[in-house]
């Protein structure tokens, strides 16, 4: 699985990743994680940010961030 936070960097930017990579952690899986932080990578998913792409597929873009049980959810249901 390819797991892409996108974002500029904030606090928000890491505090995704660092879910992403727990969810990942607690789900046993094995997954790529990368942070794409370069503007025209941004806008090729979004303007929202901080976003979470899973295998291409943008599932969360923008403020609230998801909890570690969505993200845990989101992607699960990536890798049915």
């Amino acid at each position: 699985m390819e797991i892409k936070v996108v974002g500029p960097g904030c606090a928000n930017c890491a505090r995704l990743f660092e879910l992403a990579s727990r969810a990942v952690e607690e789900l046993h899986i094995e997954a790529r994680i990368e942070k794409v932080t370069g503007l025209q990578e941004i806008m090729k998913y979004t303007m929202n940010t901080p976003a979470l792409v899973l295998n291409g597929v943008l599932k969360h873009a923008g403020k609230p961030l998801p909890s570690l049980d969505k993200v845990k959810e989101l992607i699960q249901t990536e890798i049915r």
